[in-house]
């Protein structure tokens, strides 16, 4: 009798827990839900997202309209020319000046997966040599980014690349946005955004 009574109260339990949602942050059509900072391109093309630098050579941002604090996010990318690029998270967009975290989408050796603060303390985490190779630079590669409270987790392709926990980031609050690095040269093709609120 007791056993039955604790399997019921686990069941009642799952019963009653919401199961996550999965958000596609994008559709595959156009750019609902983002908005363009800056004169770079940043259009839709065979169900892909792609970035690429334009002729004024600046910085680029596209941000979700939403903002997102706490999450689990997946996406891919595949670099077609050499340049920086980077997953922003809480972060806010004022003209082409970005403030808060950038998860690093770079060429081989440039530290893909690490985590960098704009217009603040710079480096956070850089990548380590041996994980350098993880990178495929020719080919998609899997992003994955786990924000929960102070706690950020980078994973590159499967392998984890950060585990940071850091009380800035915890105050942190603002959008998911991608990044086009000045200096021109770059282009880069994402897909597959899937993002969990925690």
């Amino acid at each position: 009798m007791k056993y039955c009574m604790a399997f019921c109260l686990i069941m009642a339990a799952f019963a009653f827990t919401a199961p996550t949602k999965t958000i596609k942050l994008f559709n595959g059509k156009d750019l609902s839900g983002w908005k363009i900072y800056g004169t770079e391109k940043w259009y839709v093309e065979n169900g892909e997202l792609i970035c690429e630098s334009g002729p004024d050579k600046q910085y680029g941002y596209l941000a979700t309209e939403k903002h997102y604090k706490n999450f689990d996010l997946t996406l891919e990318f595949k670099e077609e020319a050499n340049g920086n690029s980077g997953v922003f998270f809480r972060s806010t967009v004022e003209g082409t000046k970005v403030n808060g975290w950038q998860v690093e989408v770079a060429p081989p050796n440039h530290d893909t997966g690490g985590i960098y603060e704009s217009y603040g303390r710079g480096w956070l985490i850089q990548i380590p040599d041996e994980k350098e190779t993880i990178l495929k630079p020719t080919d998609w590669n899997k992003l994955r980014i786990r924000v929960e409270g102070d706690h950020v987790q980078t994973f590159l392709n499967g392998t984890q690349m950060v585990d940071l926990t850091d009380e800035k980031i915890g105050k942190g609050e603002g959008s998911v946005a991608l990044q086009i690095h000045d200096g021109g040269g770059i282009k880069v093709r994402w897909k597959n955004f899937k993002l969990q609120e925690l």
